[in-house]
C-alpha cells in the first residue's frame, strides 16, 4: 500500500467510525432489538466499489474494532463482527457482477446478510433457538435500511468518481 492509499483508508475509517458513533444516538421506533439504519455501511460499500474490496475489509475491521472499544461493548463487538463479516462477503461477491448503478442491490443483500449473521451470533450467545423468531422482521427492516444505505453509497460512488478522478478507484469497477 502506498501512502495515499493508507491516508484514504484512514479518512474512510474515521468517517465510518464517526457515522457509527452518531448512529448509536439514533433511536428507531421499532419494538425489535437490534434494528439500526446501518449508515456506516455506506462507507464500506463505497470502499468496495470505489477503492478495493481489500481496503473495504480493512476499513470495516477497523470500524468494528474501534467502534466496539469506544462503545465498551463486548457483545456489540460479537454482533458487529458476525453481521459485518457476512455482509462483507455477500457485498464483495455481488460487486463482481453488478454495476455502479446497481449498488443499492448490494446494500439490500448485505443488510439481509448482516441480520442473518447477527441472529446466529445471538443464537450462540444466548443458546436459544427462539431468537430466530426475529429473523423475518429483521429481514424486512434490512430491505428498507439496506436500500437506503445502498442508494446513498451508489450516489456517493458515482458523484465522487466524477469529482475526484485522481482517487484510486478500482479499475475493475464497471461503468
Amino acid at each position: 500500500m502506498n501512502t495515499k492509499r493508507i491516508a484514504l483508508d484512514a479518512v474512510l475509517t474515521a468517517l465510518a467510525l464517526a457515522i457509527f458513533t452518531v448512529e448509536q444516538l439514533i433511536v428507531i421506533p421499532i419494538p425489535v432489538p437490534g434494528v439500526k439504519l446501518g449508515l456506516s455501511n455506506v462507507v464500506t460499500l463505497f470502499a468496495v466499489f470505489a477503492v478495493s474490496p481489500i481496503d473495504a475489509g480493512i476499513i470495516l475491521a477497523l470500524r468494528i474494532g474501534l467502534g466496539s472499544i469506544f462503545s465498551g461493548s463486548v457483545t456489540g463487538f460479537l454482533f458487529s463482527l458476525s453481521g459485518g463479516l457476512l455482509c462483507y462477503i455477500v457485498t464483495v461477491l455481488l460487486s463482481k457482477i453488478i454495476k455502479d448503478n446497481q449498488i443499492w442491490i448490494c446494500g439490500i443483500f448485505g443488510a439481509i446478510a448482516h441480520s442473518i449473521g447477527q441472529i446466529f451470533a445471538a443464537y450462540f450467545i444466548m443458546g436459544t433457538a427462539e431468537i430466530f423468531i426475529y429473523l423475518p422482521v429483521l429481514v424486512a427492516c434490512s430491505v428498507l435500511t439496506g436500500g437506503l444505505t445502498g442508494s446513498l453509497s451508489q450516489l456517493s460512488t458515482v458523484k465522487l468518481k466524477k469529482i475526484f478522478p485522481f482517487l484510486p478507484f478500482d479499475k475493475k469497477t464497471k461503468k
